[in-house]
């Protein structure tokens, strides 16, 4: 799943770990999250959707292999 959690950190001047500790969650799994190596559970991207103010469709965009 491609996502916009790196552009969106970055206009905070967040680094990983500032959103991992906003989120309550290791600096790993953001990590792990903007590189698309894990997509976030539900409960955790509407977390992230409240933390940026945007829609989660807003954030996240499936991929070709999400929707096959």
């Amino acid at each position: 799943m491609k996502n916009k959690l790196k552009v969106l950190r970055a206009e905070r001047d967040w680094s990983q770990a500032d959103l991992a500790e906003e989120l309550g969650v290791s600096r790993q799994t953001v990590n792990a999250i903007e590189t698309g190596k894990y997509d976030p559970s539900l409960p955790l991207a509407f977390k992230l959707s409240a933390v940026f103010g945007q829609t989660i469709e807003a954030m996240f965009e499936p991929t070709e292999d999400d929707l096959a």
